[in-house]
């Protein structure tokens, strides 16, 4: 009998560039903007892969999450 093996690969992670505030309060907003028009285009039917809408929502928590962990670091920098 053939015994077939399963070849597993590891994903690297993608280097993550540290973001100011502002940024990450900038690439939220084009975020939220970005899912609105995605919305839009799945009701108009001009949107050909709807998962993107869930990345997007994805990426809109992951930055809210970025953000959060950035204020918390500044406050704990000022006391």
């Amino acid at each position: 009998m053939a015994t077939t093996t399963k070849k597993t690969t590891k994903v690297k992670k993608n280097v993550v560039e540290v973001k100011t505030l502002a940024q990450l309060r900038k690439d939220l907003l084009a975020k939220q903007n970005e899912l609105v028009e995605n919305r839009r285009g799945h009701k108009l039917g001009e949107l050909t892969n709807p998962r993107v809408i869930t990345t997007v929502k994805k990426d809109i928590a992951r930055l809210h999450t970025a953000i959060t962990a950035a204020i918390s670091a500044d406050n704990k920098e000022d006391k």
